[in-house]
């Protein structure tokens, strides 16, 4: 761990969110993160529209900070690897080879989401497990989208997931506003910010009992309830 990261307990559970937007389960030696999107750069230029290039190498260059600070036995991914069928280019699939052989002992699994139901499940190469959630780890459930223990998953102590891309607004004096990814760590549901370098966010307000990790450059800062 290191400066930037925020850790917050639920029910139990120790969890590291950090700054790499990453969170980070000690106990278990896992790292999560959710919705990298990888390709989706690529699928809009497909279809003529102005975007960033490069977001891939930027998703994966951050990634890789994560994987060498933590050294994780077990990468989960909570749903939306690739953003659509068209995301199965060569040039997106050869950056997602590379990156795995550099951390080809490491377990990865992807927890199937919405946009993993159209892009298809990554190339056998990559040597990544794909599986319908809940995947469960040592009394943590992840899943893509937030679903409430006990309700459509098994009785576990508490649920990871993603899908919903959190961000909150922040505003200071005058007409002083940032808009930032956040982690939203309910009592018994987290839900990560998306991983990726070109995704959108839906904007939270924070709910009694929940802590909002938010994600300001080089640090995580806790907004509400610890």
């Amino acid at each position: 761990m290191q400066t930037g990261d925020l850790t917050c307990e639920r029910q139990g559970c120790i969890f590291v969110l950090t700054p790499e937007r990453a969170l980070w389960r000690p106990q278990t030696r896992t790292l999560y993160i959710a919705d990298p999107h990888f390709g989706k750069a690529a699928v809009y230029r497909a279809f003529g529209q102005s975007v960033p290039g490069g977001t891939t190498a930027q998703t994966l260059a951050m990634l890789d900070r994560s994987l060498a600070r933590f050294v994780p036995e077990r990468l989960i991914i909570l749903g939306d690897f690739l953003h659509a069928r068209g995301a199965q280019r060569a040039s997106v699939i050869d950056a997602l080879a590379a990156w795995r052989a550099r951390w080809s002992s490491m377990l990865c699994v992807l927890v199937r989401g919405n946009h993993d139901a159209n892009a298809g499940d990554p190339p056998k190469a990559l040597n990544i497990e794909t599986v319908d959630g809940p995947w469960l780890d040592t009394g943590v459930a992840a899943c893509h989208e937030p679903m409430v223990p006990g309700a459509a998953i098994p009785p576990v102590r508490y649920t990871l997931a993603g899908h919903i891309h959190p961000v909150v607004n922040l505003r200071g004096g005058g007409r002083d506003s940032a808009r930032l990814p956040c982690f939203d760590m309910g009592p018994m549901v987290g839900v990560l910010p998306a991983f990726g370098a070109f995704t959108g966010g839906w904007s939270v307000v924070r709910q009694p009992g929940h802590l909002l990790g938010v994600v300001a450059a080089d640090r995580v800062l806790a907004y509400g309830e610890a």
